[in-house]
């Protein structure tokens, strides 16, 4: 007897009427009319099945602290970063377990089942180092969280931070991370890239850089980082997050770049509400959308996946770490509306993060594991368009959340009608 099948569900690919069958935590038979019986079975009726939601860039140490010390007024990056100086001395491991505690559930009830989390290691205390490695392995059973060393203030343009980072990669930290942009002179960030990317070969790691995060067309780290991945054989383990500066790039030099990124081998984040917000603070009109190049990364072949970067913290006052917002507002920006663009921006929250974090064993296939979310929807325009409620949460074969499907009751003049806002061709 099987453990588990979920009958009558809707894939990403567009299958209907499919049956997923589970046996210790991982699938074992994807297709029509399973015959098998279970210990449980869950009836989709004809909604959306998927691998979990991936969110490939976070910042899990800042979360859910908005309003401490103060509320950012400008809304500009440059004001979150301060503010987060401000905050940094008042942390505790305590407090920062708290928020990221509720942070998780809140994810594990979202269906995502997987975060890159950078956690900064400018304080020489690593307090949120130590918190999240904590959190990593509470959380294990349940979602995968891979940590950042993130150099926020500047890997060689603070004092100790390159020792800071280093420790932290010895506590166990996953990544190597960096900030190019934010070092004094556009060679010292040259100059990180280089050292960061050398320490990432030296112990075998990935990388991740917060790279190029300005409006200002003339910053280019990703080129250098590009360079040193290929020169240190990095391929498929290096990303360029962010990556804003490259919407204020002339079209000629972008077409220089993307060839050289492909080469490399290099994965690339976008943050869709977040680079929106905090870019074009200086412009009028035109105004810049702040967003990397997405749909030109993509046809170049480029793995692209999202981040929901912030929630609720010095640089975003919003969010409730609903990947399917950020595809949402990541397809509005890239103006990715067409059938099978909309289908590649539902991967840039799940397979092509999947990618980015070197995930194994994710998807639907005999074989992978058995972490699924249902979705009150029947495909994936249906999801991108509602956000829909996460009917269950599966992983390793097992429901670890369950929500009830959302339905408003009408009573029009004794007429009951039932609105869930699905449409009857999904």
């Amino acid at each position: 007897m099987l453990d588990l099948v979920i009958r009558g569900a809707s894939l990403p690919d567009g299958r209907r009427g499919v049956d997923i069958a589970v046996q210790d935590g991982r699938i074992v038979e994807t297709a029509a009319g399973i015959t098998a019986e279970a210990a449980r079975e869950i009836a989709a009726d004809g909604c959306l099945v998927t691998p979990p939601f991936v969110d490939s860039h976070f910042h899990l140490d800042a979360a859910l602290t908005y309003g401490h010390p103060r509320v950012n007024r400008s809304g500009t990056l440059l004001e979150g970063i301060a503010l987060w100086g401000e905050l940094k001395p008042h942390l505790t491991v305590e407090a920062i377990q708290e928020r990221a505690r509720r942070l998780c559930h809140w994810s594990i009830a979202r269906g995502t089942l997987a975060i890159r989390s950078h956690v900064d290691v400018s304080d020489p205390r690593l307090l949120a180092v130590q918190a999240l490695l904590e959190i990593r392995e509470e959380f294990r059973p349940y979602l995968d969280l891979q940590l950042v060393a993130f150099p926020q203030d500047g890997y060689l343009r603070s004092a100790g931070c390159a020792e800071n980072l280093a420790r932290a990669l010895d506590m166990g930290v996953d990544v190597v991370g960096g900030i190019p942009h934010f070092e004094r002179t556009m060679e010292e960030g040259a100059a990180s890239i280089k050292a960061l990317c050398e320490l990432a070969a030296e112990r075998g790691l990935p990388v991740d850089m917060h790279c190029d995060e300005s409006d200002d067309p003339l910053s280019r780290h990703v080129e250098t980082l590009a360079f040193h991945t290929r020169r240190l054989a990095l391929g498929g383990r290096v990303t360029g997050s962010h990556l804003t500066s490259m919407h204020s790039m002339d079209n000629y030099y972008v077409s220089k770049l993307l060839p050289l990124m492909k080469e490399a081998g290099m994965h690339a984040v976008a943050n869709p509400l977040i680079n929106i917000t905090l870019q074009g603070r200086h412009d009028t009109y035109p105004k810049r959308r702040g967003m990397t190049r997405v749909k030109e990364l993509l046809d170049a072949g480029i793995n692209v996946s999202f981040g929901h970067d912030c929630v609720m913290d010095p640089w975003y006052s919003f969010g409730s770490h609903d990947m399917l917002e950020v595809a949402h507002m990541g397809l509005h920006v890239a103006q990715m509306t067409g059938v099978e663009e909309m289908r590649r921006m539902f991967a840039a929250v799940t397979t092509n993060g999947a990618c980015t974090l070197g995930l194994e064993n994710y998807g639907l296939a005999p074989g992978c594991h058995a972490d699924l979310v249902i979705l009150q929807a029947g495909d994936v325009q249906e999801a991108l368009r509602l956000k829909p409620v996460r009917l269950y949460v599966i992983r390793r074969g097992r429901v670890i959340s369950h929500t009830p499907s959302s339905v408003a009751q009408l009573d029009l003049d004794g007429s009951p009608v039932a609105v869930d806002f699905r449409h009857p061709a999904a």
